[in-house]
């Protein structure tokens, strides 16, 4: 699944930035099609454990042999550990959904999330939020309804997994906005992970199921994954500003379905094509009206 990150300096590298986005959101394409084949052997609390352990072990032996636990001090604990709570439940519930959804149709469903964003700002952070952006998230939403059409096989209470998700996942972009005044990146994704860790850890043993050899190469590159597509995604604002990597964003939802069709032998109907479609152009046009508006 994808996240959003704080703009910064550097930015006049357009290639490179377009470069290394696209390849995070084809890890994020591969992290969720992983956790797709996953969840499907072994109970998705054992699966969005493996992935948050390994991302932080991963990010430990990256960081702490040069910044030691300094990495983890935050100024705002407590808006660090919402927003670990909510990138949690995008996790939980997302993984879910990929049991009954698609991995495009749900990819798509999920990119509700900047639209949200849109629209929670209003009551939560007091934005004013213009005419055509709210279009852009009504239109957002009746892209939805085009994909889980009533009569569909997508219509089902399946579908809303992946709305929660893109809930949560909105609530933590919103909360990543909050603590980027007061902490780095590298201590918010370190310090999510390692929270989100240490809470699954102590809900895991319920629902462990021993893996099986073979399927161990399979949980490592979850992690890793997941991991590198977000220090990819980071590096890619180094060098391009967030509004000419938007649209490159949404690459996401085709890798998803290239997944999907080769892992999962699964092609979107026409239906569901035109609905991500208009999901896709609702978040570009949500974008550009917010870079009018210079934000």
């Amino acid at each position: 699944m994808s996240t959003t990150s704080t703009p910064l300096s550097g930015v006049n590298q357009p290639l490179k930035g377009i470069a290394l986005i696209l390849l995070a959101t084809f890890l994020f394409s591969s992290h969720d099609t992983l956790s797709k084949y996953l969840s499907g052997i072994y109970p998705i609390m054992m699966v969005v454990w493996v992935r948050y352990v390994v991302h932080t072990a991963l990010m430990a032996c990256i960081f702490m042999p040069s910044s030691g636990l300094r990495v983890l001090r935050t100024k705002r604990p407590g808006l660090q550990a919402l927003r670990a709570a909510c990138l949690l439940g995008t996790s939980l519930l997302f993984t879910s959904g990929l049991m009954f959804i698609p991995i495009a149709e749900a990819t798509a469903v999920n990119f509700l999330a900047p639209l949200l964003v849109t629209a929670l700002s209003v009551p939560l952070l007091k934005e004013q939020v213009s005419r055509g952006q709210w279009i852009a998230v009504l239109v957002g939403f009746s892209g939805v309804m085009v994909i889980v059409h009533p009569g569909g096989e997508l219509f089902t209470p399946a579908v809303l997994l992946p709305l929660g998700s893109a809930l949560c996942f909105a609530c933590y972009q919103l909360l990543t906005r909050l603590v980027a005044a007061h902490d780095s990146p590298t201590t918010s994704n370190f310090f999510a992970g390692l929270f989100n860790s240490l809470l699954m850890s102590a809900i895991v043993p319920f629902f462990w199921q021993s893996p099986e050899w073979k399927h161990i190469p399979f949980m490592l590159a979850l992690g890793t994954c997941g991991m590198v597509a977000h220090l990819m995604l980071t590096q890619a604002f180094r060098f391009a500003a967030p509004a000419l990597l938007a649209p490159f964003g949404y690459c996401q939802i085709v890798f998803a379905g290239l997944w999907g069709f080769i892992v999962f032998n699964h092609a979107p109907s026409l239906t569901a094509q035109a609905g991500i479609a208009i999901i896709c152009l609702s978040g570009l046009a949500a974008a550009w009206q917010q870079r009018k508006k210079g934000g």
